[in-house]
């Protein structure tokens, strides 16, 4: 069974490529005592609050209409930002060549639980860091671009 993430993807997806943005990913969490559905949204020319009033006047009623979510919940759309999280394959494979900061679940056999490095390449199982770093993606709690300021 897909998650809601999943649902709420497919259900947007088009809707927002139609009016000119891409859907960059969808997080559903509950920070608190309150639930938070995030739709990142990303265009070439960047995003700015107009974009974001945009879309979200756009996918409100699909979303009313649809009910997968049964809690009360916060609808957020905005831009992933410059270091924005990688957290699907087409996120990694646009940033090959960039630094990324990777967080560990716990620490590797080098007793390091965080590595920053330029990402060289990925697979299934592993991510390949610059420096002949290899990390088991089970280990990895966020990988993330970072832009150096």
């Amino acid at each position: 069974m897909a998650s809601i993430e999943e649902k709420i993807e497919d259900l947007v997806k088009t809707k927002i490529e139609n009016i000119g943005y891409e859907l960059y990913d969808v997080e559903y969490v509950k920070e608190g005592k309150n639930f938070f559905l995030r739709i990142f949204i990303d265009s070439p020319k960047g995003i700015d609050l107009n974009d974001c009033e945009k879309v979200n006047n756009e996918i409100t009623d699909i979303l009313d209409e649809k009910d997968y979510i049964k809690e009360q919940y916060f609808l957020e759309v905005s831009s992933p930002g410059i270091e924005r999280v990688l957290r699907k394959d087409k996120h990694l494979e646009k940033n090959i060549g960039n630094l990324v900061g990777v967080k560990l679940f716990s620490k590797d056999n080098n007793g390091k639980k965080e590595y920053q490095a330029i990402l060289e390449k990925f697979d299934k199982e592993n991510i390949f860091l610059e420096g002949n770093i290899q990390i088991p993606r089970k280990n990895i709690a966020q990988i993330k671009v970072i832009y150096n300021w």
